[in-house]
């Protein structure tokens, strides 16, 4: 009686290892897309968390605050892509501004961002970063 060894041939292994290049060349760019995305919206998060935070400060100080600490936000993004800072608070306006850290390619145009106490929205390079989804 002869037995026949079954297995996978190299062909069927090549096949296999194409068509997950093929996936991963799809999925990756996606991926990064994601990441970038979501330390944006973190960046964008912790300026409008300062923005009410230092309207609560106001409210009971008849003055904004120019320390982080005061209005508990981070000096760094929970990702530790983008820098937080006040850079300027006074009796009558505050602006807060978030700054990308990572020196790669992966923000694009979205390097700052920047809120005031009258709810004004900036960011730099591209003006549109507040409301690009993408």
């Amino acid at each position: 009686m002869i037995r026949k060894i079954r297995g996978v041939t190299l062909v069927e292994l090549m096949i296999v290892v194409i068509v997950v290049g093929i996936l991963a060349a799809f999925a990756y760019p996606n991926y990064r897309d994601y990441l970038s995305r979501s330390k944006r919206n973190e960046a964008k998060a912790a300026l409008l968390q300062i923005a009410t935070n230092q309207e609560r400060w106001y409210l009971n100080n008849n003055s904004y605050t120019a320390n982080l600490a005061d209005v508990g936000v981070a000096a760094v993004t929970g990702s530790g892509a983008y820098a937080i800072a006040i850079n300027a608070a006074d009796a009558n306006d505050f602006t807060a501004t978030a700054t990308y850290l990572i020196g790669d390619a992966e923000a694009g145009r979205c390097l700052t961002f920047t809120i005031d106490g009258r709810g004004q929205r900036t960011s730099a390079p591209d003006a549109d970063c507040w409301t690009r989804t993408r």
